[in-house]
């Protein structure tokens, strides 16, 4: 080989090193861990607990196991997505969400996520909200499924075409009770002794289990031990312990999940949520 091309190659040798030196992982690479029980860690924790995070592959096309079916609209602090498949994400305005994410909101952060039937869910700081299931597609009703499990904190809900043509194809859960649609808006509070902060009227803390408030239409709340309906208007309960049925709780007793103003309002003209106070019961934001 003569001298000039061995120099030339040892010349292009030296320049490649540096380069090769700074490559990096790809932001995709998948988190390798042991399952977490989410419902049991804080969402701190929960980042604390995974060796790396995943900024996510581009968006999978319509139609693939992994097409979005909701995503971020409003957004106050951090919101982590755990995939499926085990990796982590962090989420910004216009994200998209998956089937089978968990959301988990920081300390201070509330999260808008509009899915593709037209619902709409905000969560309340240090929640978590898993999506189990969203099947939608236009023009097939047949088709439509919707599971959702609050596993932590609290959250807005408003149906959406769903709800309203096939409302016996969507389910909210909690670990204590489910809640069925019957086209509607209402709150969701759950306590697992970590609702310290909040007061009742008269001082009192509220107890553990799932408070639920419904701001239009109807839901029907069930655990074992029986089934309530709540109307419009009206606040309800079901306890930890699930050998007690739901119950309706007086007007002035009741917790309603509210959210602020920059959270609630859509500025593009649509629908508003959670910002309004219902006198009969005590706001929570």
């Amino acid at each position: 080989m003569p001298a000039v091309r061995v120099k030339r190659l040892a010349l292009a040798a030296l320049l490649l090193v540096p380069l090769l030196a700074q490559a990096e992982e790809p932001a995709w690479a998948r988190v390798d861990e042991a399952p977490l029980l989410l419902a049991q860690v804080s969402p701190q924790e929960w980042l604390a607990q995974a060796p790396a995070q995943s900024q996510g592959p581009p968006a999978a096309p319509a139609g693939s196991a992994t097409a979005g079916v909701g995503q971020v609209t409003h957004l106050s602090g951090t919101l982590m997505a755990r995939r499926a498949d085990g990796t982590v994400k962090l989420l910004s305005v216009k994200s998209d969400v998956v089937e089978g994410d968990t959301l988990a909101t920081q300390d201070g952060t509330y999260a808008r996520v509009k899915f593709t039937d037209g619902a709409e869910v905000v969560l309340r700081p240090t929640s978590q909200l898993k999506v189990d299931a969203y099947q939608f597609t236009d023009g097939k009703p047949s088709s439509d499924n919707v599971v959702l499990s609050l596993l932590k904190g609290g959250l807005r809900k408003v149906t959406g075409l769903i709800g309203r043509r096939n409302r016996d194809s969507v389910r909210v859960a909690a670990p204590n009770a489910t809640i069925g649609i019957r086209g509607t808006h209402f709150g969701m509070l759950l306590c697992q002794s970590d609702c310290g902060a909040i007061r009742l009227p008269g001082g009192t803390v509220p107890q553990n289990g799932l408070h639920l408030d419904v701001a239009a239409g109807q839901v029907t709340l069930s655990n074992p031990s029986g089934t309530q309906l709540v109307n419009a208007g009206q606040f309800a309960y079901a306890p930890a312990d699930v050998k007690a049925p739901p119950i309706i709780v007086p007007p002035g007793q009741g917790i309603q999940v509210t959210m602020p103003p920059a959270i609630a309002r859509n500025d593009t003209g649509g629908r508003t949520m959670g910002a309004n106070r219902n006198d009969d019961g005590c706001a929570i934001n």
